[in-house]
């Protein structure tokens, strides 16, 4: 399955200097909604089970024990991180092998059933016609994120920051404010308080807010704790750009 988004539409390396530091986590940010940044592993697809069964195998085929707990505190890490814990959990393969591995493990897996989180789909199709940017920002690789992007509409995302393209992944800053730079590329009046987060994973709100960005947490697999700086929902499902544009209002107020 080939991506319908060349590699020539995916940011390269930022010179920026915003990806080295992070805007003050806030609550809301005033401006005008322009794009929607959007997290892939358990916002808009259901993938974090099928991460979760291969880290047990590859785990067992090398004699060491996975527990749920330890599953659980990977969810929304930079793969990167995850690697050096399945190396401590015994996987004697570099970190490079086991990531890409992992990701081998993942594709097969989607290419025989590719599970949407409720409402994501629908959503993205909204957004599109409301003509409002997005872009998906995840710690998976470039691979995996090919094969979910190919089974949407072209066009869908207008690019992808994925986790072979940062130096600091989630919950650092730096992939949000890739993608936040790179929409400004073509739009040098849009900056961080033009966009809106969506995220499951306390990594993944920790980087969004970090990066100042007004952030919506959609807890799934892993329970959310409470943070006044951030906006619950608990779905997807009949969520429309319009309920974004509200959040983006009040956030003005």
């Amino acid at each position: 399955m080939q991506s319908s988004l060349p590699e020539s539409d995916l940011p390269g390396p930022l010179e920026s200097p915003a990806v080295t530091g992070a805007a003050d986590p806030v609550q809301g940010v005033a401006g005008e909604l322009k794009a929607v940044l959007w997290d892939m592993d358990g916002t808009l697809v259901d993938t974090e089970p099928y991460w979760i069964a291969s880290e047990s195998a590859l785990v067992a085929e090398y004699g060491g024990q996975w527990s749920h707990q330890q599953a659980m505190a990977l969810v929304g890490q930079s793969l990167w991180h995850s690697a050096g814990v399945l190396q401590e959990a015994g996987v004697a393969l570099s970190k490079r092998e086991i990531i890409d591995e992992m990701t081998a493990r993942v594709i097969e897996r989607i290419r025989v059933r590719l599970p949407w989180r409720p409402g994501a789909r629908e959503l993205l199709t909204d957004l599109r016609e409301k003509q409002l940017r997005c872009a998906l920002v995840t710690m998976s690789e470039a691979p995996l994120v090919r094969e979910v992007v190919a089974a949407l509409p072209a066009g869908t995302f207008e690019f992808t920051v994925t986790g072979d393209q940062v130096e600091q992944g989630k919950p650092h800053p730096e992939p949000y404010l890739r993608a936040i730079a790179h929409l400004a590329q073509s739009d040098p009046e849009l900056g961080v308080e033009n966009c809106i987060a969506l995220e499951d994973s306390l990594p993944g709100v920790q980087s969004a807010l970090s990066a100042g960005l007004l952030t919506i947490g959609i807890p799934h697999t892993v329970p959310l704790p409470e943070d006044p700086r951030r906006i619950t929902w608990s779905t997807l499902q009949e969520r429309y750009a319009e309920d974004l544009f509200l959040l983006k209002a009040q956030a003005g107020q």
